[in-house]
């Protein structure tokens, strides 16, 4: 019997140990961020609230070990002041008791809060039943709604889309529709749903009775946002710098203004040219609000705009660490920092023939070899239109020859004006000769006023 205790033992230890290494690695597997020494977790979510906060204090604490801690505490605490159970449960299978009291799992709040949970449920789904057999549109709306705000306040967001979008069916105004959109609109976001988020932005936008400003400035943030997730970094771009500051702090269980500038002016920088960088960002009154919360991103754009690329790449590099701490840019980051640098490496070389490539690799804080490589592989992707003389290190502008490519230019709006002068004389000339199709006339009426 001793031998079967222990070897019972043996394999519950076994069975411990593997599933600790397994945590482990799925650990390693998430690329752990030091963030700058600027970093104030405390400043940075004080402004978020509901379930985005949540999930952005868990983000921080999964990826930053220097403040892993600390964000699983105030985490926790502000689950406790939600209905999210499920979520609570599932944090403490991962944490345990590692952060010790008063930080435990509190089985007495969770198992109160469902069975309240429970009860409201009830009453929600019975009040719903009325109304059906009621058949009264709006107590069936505002039914249905409800119900879904009640999923939605307890973390089940497939529930509460489903109740949202049954709502649509008894919409009897536009004001609803738009009401219907931005629920739907909220719980597609939070279960990364963005092609959800970007068709029902798409409904409310088109919705007559849309004026309130607040409104229109969500559904801006919103789409802005989808088009980040989907990778389409110029209509993200846009869409964020079309948000007016009539949003302000009062879509925090979304976004804050400060996502507005910080997600908007990275996408303007990766994609705008130098033209429109000036007209649409530094001189658009509406975006330069929201800059001026973000001072450090506003003199980045600056630096960029006026060509000091040793400070802006500088100040661009430290922004980098805090970023990386945040739930939507994350996995952005490197697609959009590549696509800038590309781009300030063409603007600096575009007003010359040729380039010291020492220069350069000064201006861009590198060293020539590295420069090199970066330049050869901007001309083979067609990004750059240049040589590279490797003994000299010169970078040379490709030369091209003005007069043949005004020539080609010539002949082809030569053949483009030919054949648009030919479609039009045979046009004449069917009118001319009556070789055109009529419309069928419509069949006279039975009516007795239209007989003879």
């Amino acid at each position: 019997m001793s031998d079967e205790h222990n070897k019972a033992k043996a394999n519950n230890n076994s069975a411990e140990t593997s599933k600790d290494n397994k945590k482990e690695q799925q650990k390693q597997q998430i690329p752990q961020v030091t963030p700058s020494e600027d970093f104030n977790l405390q400043a940075k979510i004080a402004e978020y609230t509901g379930h985005t906060k949540i999930f952005r204090l868990l983000f921080i604490a999964e990826r930053c070990p220097k403040f892993s801690t600390e964000a699983s505490k105030t985490a926790i605490s502000a689950l406790k002041q939600s209905q999210t159970t499920s979520l609570y449960r599932k944090v403490f299978e991962g944490l345990g008791d590692s952060l010790g009291p008063p930080f435990l799992f509190d089985s007495t709040w969770a198992d109160s809060v469902d069975k309240k949970a429970q009860q409201l449920l009830d009453r929600l789904e019975h009040e719903l039943e009325t109304a059906k057999t009621s058949l009264i549109k709006e107590s069936i709306r505002v039914g249905n709604i409800e119900l879904g705000n009640h999923y939605y306040n307890r973390g089940d967001m497939n529930s509460a889309l489903r109740c949202y979008v049954r709502a649509r069916d008894y919409c009897t105004s536009g004001d609803h529709i738009i009401e219907m959109c931005m629920n739907v609109i909220k719980v597609s976001i939070e279960m990364g749903n963005f092609a959800h988020v970007l068709n029902y932005v798409s409904k409310a936008e088109q919705t007559p009775e849309l004026k309130d400003k607040t409104t229109i400035a969500k559904l801006k943030a919103c789409a802005g946002l989808a088009h980040l997730e989907n990778r389409k970094y110029k209509q993200a771009a846009r869409k964020f710098l079309e948000t007016s500051f009539d949003l302000g702090y009062k879509f925090t269980q979304i976004i804050l203004p400060q996502d507005i500038a910080v997600y908007g002016g990275l996408c303007a920088l990766a994609t705008l040219d130098r033209q429109q960088l000036k007209k649409e960002v530094i001189d658009n009154a509406q975006f330069k609000n929201f800059l001026e919360l973000v001072p450090s991103l506003r003199d980045l754009i600056h630096d960029f705009y006026n060509s000091k690329y040793a400070p802006f790449l500088e100040n661009l590099e430290k922004l980098r660490l805090d970023l990386q701490l945040d739930i939507h840019l994350h996995d952005h980051i490197r697609g959009l920092y590549e696509k800038i640098r590309n781009k300030a490496v063409v603007q600096y070389f575009s007003p010359f023939l040729s380039v010291d490539m020492k220069h350069m690799a000064d201006a861009f804080k590198t060293d020539v070899e590295s420069l090199e490589k970066e330049l050869s592989r901007l001309i083979m992707d067609g990004v750059i239109a240049a040589r590279i003389d490797s003994h000299n290190k010169r970078l040379y502008a490709r030369e091209v020859d003005e007069r043949t490519t005004t020539f080609d230019k010539a002949l082809k709006m030569g053949d483009e004006f030919h054949q648009h002068t030919k479609a039009l004389l045979l046009r004449v000339n069917l009118v001319r000769n009556e070789f055109t199709v009529k419309l069928p006339r419509p069949e006279k009426s039975d009516h007795p006023h239209h007989k003879k």
